[in-house]
């Protein structure tokens, strides 16, 4: 059956204290609203449609820039929940099946808990997602009757019976969609807040004589975030949460607290990681690897046998062949490194192919950005860079060439040249000793008349 995710992402979250929309501060490297869209991809959605407010054009860029094919639309006025899921009706239009009620803010709800509120809601007419809080607070109150799930009673409008209620409403909602907005349709606003709360649905489906009931899950699944306090918190616990996760399938981590991870970090079975290591979004270790300390990933791709760092940076492009060497201080951007090549020791190399088993000197680096534009440099296979060689691209080494130590290259080399660019050593007999006495009273001279 068809499934669609509506993703409420309007509030301004006044307690972030941040001109930043709330839902786009980011967890693991990503905004806590891709996390929460992520977790709804797992259903393989028909249509994703996020309602936004607050920083709409912001939040818009962000959704599109992960999923180009999700529709936004805005809440002009936050007048409630039940007013929030009812701006997704148009962009829901001839699509049908089972709509689930997610929030940009609630990043962590799993993927087997969607999929049991899924088949709760194609059990009953609607379904909610509640969990046992250790300390119920401020939270909505799901009143149950056995499995059925009788009414959801906000804090606020709560007797104090009900409010002893430990089961509460983490506010996801899966219902057919078409009843959705119809139960939304005769939401009323008669409450101590004077909005129109989307949890009054349950109880006008009961009064209806339709089905309700309620899915549980962890509490941890339901933490939301409304503070920065809270986002250190929710970062915590995804780090937690990845760190086991990587333990269990084989990584070793040797120091796991120290190892911070992004969202899609990939981590292949007897890599071995170092203590003090970031990944930034989008790197892939394969099995084998080594990430040695205080080294810094994004974007990249290290294959099998590979060692990194320790103080190395990989940036967005960066690509290592199996059995590659990128040793410490060295930052590799947009680039190829061929397998078995070495780059050991304080170099930069930057929009580059460096070939096979090729060796680059301690402090080389590829000149790639003329102030306009950017060009490439190819290094061919087994070459031999000298040590403080400057590349200055565009430009080609040749397979098997040399350059020597402190060249500016700014021709291609050809393959097996030895390549020499430097000045001749002038050497001034005595001057050293001359040029000394002649700063020193010059110094003098300078402290004397002041």
């Amino acid at each position: 059956m068809t499934t669609s995710l509506i993703i409420l992402a309007a509030g301004k979250g006044t307690r972030m204290n941040s001109e930043l929309p709330k839902v786009l501060h980011p967890i693991a490297g990503e905004p806590m609203l891709i996390h929460a869209i992520t977790a709804g991809e797992t259903l393989d959605p028909a249509r994703t449609v996020v309602v936004a407010g607050h920083g709409a054009e912001a939040v818009t860029a962000a959704v599109h820039a992960h999923d180009a094919t999700a529709k936004v639309v805005v809440q002009e006025e936050q007048l409630g929940t039940a007013h929030a899921v009812a701006q997704a009706r148009a962009a829901l239009e001839g699509v049908g099946g089972t709509a689930i009620v997610l929030y940009g803010d609630t990043p962590f709800v799993s993927a087997e808990t969607l999929a049991r509120l899924t088949q709760a809601a194609r059990d009953h007419d609607v379904a909610v997602l509640g969990f046992e809080a250790a300390d119920p607070g401020r939270y909505g109150r799901l009143v149950m009757a056995g499995d059925t799930l009788e009414r959801i009673v906000e804090y606020k409008d709560a007797t104090e019976a009900e409010r002893a209620i430990t089961l509460c409403n983490s506010g996801v909602i899966a219902c057919d969609a078409a009843l959705l907005f119809d139960l939304i349709d005769a939401v009323g606003n008669d409450n101590a807040s004077g909005e129109y709360y989307l949890t009054d649905i349950i109880g006008l489906a009961r009064a209806r004589g339709l089905t309700a009931t309620a899915v549980t899950c962890d509490e941890a699944e339901t933490l939301g975030v409304n503070s920065r306090a809270q986002l250190a918190e929710a970062e915590a616990a995804f780090q937690a949460r990845a760190r086991a996760a990587l333990l269990e399938d084989g990584v070793t981590l040797q120091a796991p607290d120290t190892v911070f991870l992004a969202r899609d970090t990939v981590i292949g079975r007897d890599a071995h990681v170092e203590p003090h290591v970031v990944f930034g979004p989008g790197v892939t270790v394969e099995s084998g690897a080594t990430i040695r300390a205080f080294s810094h990933l994004e974007g990249c791709h290290v294959s099998r046998g590979a060692t990194v760092g320790p103080y190395a940076r990989l940036r967005p492009g960066a690509e290592l062949a199996e059995n590659t060497r990128v040793g410490n201080f060295v930052e590799i951007k947009n680039a190829t490194v061929a397998e078995g090549a070495k780059v050991n020791h304080l170099s930069y190399i930057g929009d580059a192919f460096v070939g096979a088993r090729a060796n680059i000197g301690a402090g080389t680096i590829t000149c790639n950005y003329d102030g306009v534009m950017k060009h490439h440099t190819h290094i061919g296979a087994d070459a031999f860079i000298g040590s403080n060689t400057m590349l200055v691209a565009p430009v080609h080494v040749g397979a098997g060439a040399m350059t020597g130590s402190g060249s500016v290259i700014t021709s291609d080399v050809e393959d097996d040249a030895l390549a020499l660019a430097r000045a001749p050593q002038v050497e001034k007999p005595g001057m050293a000793r001359k040029l000394m006495d002649m700063l020193r009273a010059k110094k003098a001279r300078s402290q004397r008349s002041s």
